[in-house]
């Protein structure tokens, strides 16, 4: 599946979806992709970067991600970024280190949630919250805090 297919997908599953801040989800998304292509990765990250929250958020299923005409490893990306309901942080971010390709989705991932513009919106708790639950998950995943 081209890019442009894989964008015009993750856009449309998270139509009239909104981040914390209000934002466009695909707002998101995009950020996410750019920021892997940013970092160096290469086409089948930039499709998990697209599709990263698809699956966790329910927009897409398991079964549309298993038949899609997508690579292996991007799908594998997808499955290893997916936060499963109940799951320790420790067990997410082994899973991630355990799949070719997926730390560097989480990566940008992680940085564009922690984006200083985008927490300084929510209200201080919150804030305060995210900015402890993504720099726990830097440091589990052995990434150098910005």
């Amino acid at each position: 599946m081209p890019l442009a297919e894989i964008e015009a997908t993750a856009r449309a599953a998270h139509a009239g979806q909104t981040d914390k801040a209000g934002r466009p989800y695909a707002e998101h998304l995009r950020a996410v992709a750019e920021g892997v292509r940013a970092r160096g990765g290469d086409e089948e990250q930039i499709a998990a970067a697209w599709l990263h929250d698809a699956v966790e958020d329910d927009k897409l299923s398991r079964r549309w991600l298993e038949e899609a005409a997508l690579t292996r490893r991007t799908k594998d990306i997808v499955l290893a970024v997916t936060k499963r309901a109940g799951e320790p942080p420790e067990a997410y971010a082994a899973r991630i280190l355990a799949t070719p390709g997926a730390l560097l989705v989480k990566e940008a991932d992680l940085a564009h949630n922690a984006d200083p513009a985008r927490l300084a919106v929510l209200d201080g708790p919150t804030r305060t919250r995210l900015t402890e639950k993504y720099t726990r998950m830097r440091a589990l995943l052995g990434l150098v805090v910005p």
